[in-house]
Parts: structure tokens; C-alpha cells; sequence
């Protein structure tokens, strides 16, 4: 369950299940780096140990998103190509990266956001 981000284990990747909207999910998580991708996507095979490091050594709730399943969320937030992370910060989009990023990368943006 994705509706609440507040109430479940953020230690590792929460996986975003269309029971609610993206806005709503994460409207009061704080900081959450959203990971837009899908299982053919080899980029985004890459990305899982870092999205995975982030979720367990960030204080950033990590949620992904398979762009196969919610291709209009995807459409909503501008996803044009794959591996996307989108962060957010009280619920507003406020950096959106496309492709392989490293984890030094993504962990110095969310600490800028996460004060």
C-alpha cells in the first residue's frame, strides 16, 4: 500500500501501487525520490543497487513507479525517457534527473532538500 508513506518501513524501495494518486502519496512524506522505470529498461536494472543505497542510507523516502503499469502517471510528470527520478519535497517536483545517476549524485541533491 502506497496511500500513506508515513506508516510504512522507508528503509528500501516502496513500490507505488495506483492506490491513490502520485500527488496525494506524497504530499506529506517530506522528501521522496521517485524512481520512474520499468523491468525491460537495462538503465533502470543499473539504477536498483543506488535507488536501494538511497532508500537505506537517505532519510528520503524512495517510491517506484513502473511506467508500464501507470503510463499516465508517468505522462503526468513529464516522463519522456527511462531510468526518471523526480524529488519531491512537501509534495512539489523540485529536481527531475534522467538517466543512470550515482549514488554520491543523488544523495548530495537530496541533501540539499533534506534540512
Amino acid at each position: 500500500m502506497t496511500a500513506d508513506l508515513t506508516t510504512v518501513d522507508t528503509s528500501k524501495p516502496i513500490e507505488f501501487d495506483g492506490s491513490d494518486d502520485l500527488s496525494n502519496v506524497v504530499a506529506d512524506a517530506g522528501v521522496v525520490l521517485v524512481d520512474f522505470y520499468a523491468d525491460w529498461c537495462g538503465p533502470c536494472k543499473m539504477m536498483e543497487p543506488t535507488v536501494d543505497a538511497i532508500a537505506q542510507n537517505t532519510a528520503a523516502t524512495v517510491l517506484k513507479v513502473d511506467v508500464d503499469r501507470f503510463n499516465g502517471v508517468a505522462g503526468q510528470y513529464g516522463v519522456r525517457g527511462i531510468p526518471t527520478l523526480g524529488l519531491f519535497v512537501d509534495g512539489e517536483l523540485v529536481e527531475k534527473l534522467v538517466g543512470v545517476q550515482s549514488e554520491d549524485q543523488l544523495a548530495s541533491l537530496i541533501g540539499r532538500y533534506n534540512q
